[in-house]
């Protein structure tokens, strides 16, 4: 028997370019193609991408207004929002929505779903810690993008190990150009790429992989390389400056906000993440489907994707020396670079498609019991295996 469609919302608070917008877009695609009817919302005063992105895609964004930390008015046009299109789940990502979606599903009857990708903001406060339990108690299922994150969450509003399960996040798996970046830039055939993706953040680690390359650089004896690193954020002067500093300003390349991800993917030799904290990072699995050598920082949920030294080199956070060695031993082997490139992208065409994604928040949607929905950790694992 064919399941009914149901009528989802969606709901992130925020709208940037970004990981966990990237994820909710996808989600929608992919649960539209199996018959649902879903509703994006967001919020009005954000910056608009996200919307703009569901538009062109032939959603119908809806938007709501959050005037102050506790507004009953959101609240109200939330559940207004949610009868009209007789909403009958809401999955709501991060604490704001997922304080406020479930308020708005109990007024409608609703089933409320909650995501984690990876945010603190609600541990910072007593107040917030509080809602978030509540929200948590008043839904039908919370679940986390990694075990890192669910046991972070369980240890920090003290709740049972069954109250949060892990949906690991899905990606449509890229396909792009190898020669437009290269060409973008100048990047020579005797030269290797050396790529990372995420916003100019201080928690991404840009600054370190920068003192670990001018290391690498002192040092002597590594092949050619570029560093192209997409993103946007408050870092980007700093990292500049840094790089001019160090004498490699000339071949480090910031490239700002792109939409042209898997063309930058296929652009490079040699992936590094060299966050000091993460969730599951979009960009790392993206990485690996295109099939990319990956050096990354042991950090959140990294080890629970990548296997050490099978899949991916993983290195401890903010440490120049230990990301240096471990680019240096990559941009001189090939063969490894390409073992490990293989390998990573085998498991993320195993485990990480948008469409398994999919079918686990499904079976949460219909009221598919915790245990029934396929985990890939039932908490974090560092060892990094499947």
């Amino acid at each position: 028997m064919t399941a009914v469609p149901l009528r989802i919302a969606l709901m992130l608070e925020t709208d940037g370019p970004g990981g966990a917008e990237t994820v909710l877009l996808q989600l929608a695609e992919e649960l539209r193609r199996r018959g649902h009817d879903v509703m994006p919302v967001g919020p009005a005063a954000g910056c608009g991408w996200l919307g703009g992105q569901f538009e062109a895609r032939g959603f119908v964004p809806r938007t709501y207004v959050l005037r102050r930390p506790l507004d009953w008015g959101c609240v109200t046009s939330l559940a207004a929002l949610m009868q009209a299109h007789r909403t009958q789940v809401v999955h709501s990502h991060e604490f704001t929505m997922a304080v406020y979606g479930a308020l708005a599903a109990r007024r409608v009857g609703g089933r409320h779903v909650i995501t984690m990708h990876g945010g603190r903001y609600y541990a910072e406060a007593w107040r917030r810690r509080a809602a978030m339990r509540w929200a948590m108690a008043h839904s039908a299922a919370t679940t986390a993008v990694s075990g890192a994150t669910a046991v972070d969450l369980r240890a920090t509003l003290g709740v049972p190990d069954d109250a949060v399960r892990v949906v690991p996040n899905g990606i449509e798996m890229p396909r792009g150009n190898r020669t437009a970046l290269r060409l973008e830039l100048g990047v020579r055939d005797d030269e290797l790429l050396i790529l990372a993706i995420g916003n100019l953040y201080p928690v991404k680690g840009h600054a370190v992989l920068l003192r670990a390359l001018a290391e690498l650089e002192e040092q002597g004896g590594a092949p050619a390389w570029r560093l192209a690193i997409a993103g946007r954020g408050e870092e980007e002067t700093r990292l500049r400056e840094m790089a001019a500093d160090a004498g490699i300003g000339s071949r480090v390349h910031l490239l700002g906000f792109r939409a042209d991800a898997p063309d930058i993917l296929a652009a490079g030799d040699l992936f590094v993440m060299p966050s000091l904290s993460e969730g599951l990072p979009l960009a790392l699995v993206e990485a690996m489907a295109t099939g990319l050598a990956i050096v990354a920082t042991d950090v959140g949920g990294i080890p629970e994707v990548v296997a050490r030294d099978r899949e991916a080199m993983l290195v401890p956070a903010a440490s120049p020396a230990a990301l240096a060695a471990a680019m240096r031993s990559l941009l001189g082997d090939a063969a490894r670079r390409a073992a490990l490139g293989a390998a990573a992208q085998r498991r993320a065409y195993r485990d990480f498609s948008v469409a398994t994604m999919a079918s686990a928040y499904e079976a949460l949607y219909r009221g598919a019991p915790l245990g029934a929905v396929p985990p890939l950790a039932a908490s974090a694992r560092k060892d990094g295996q499947a």
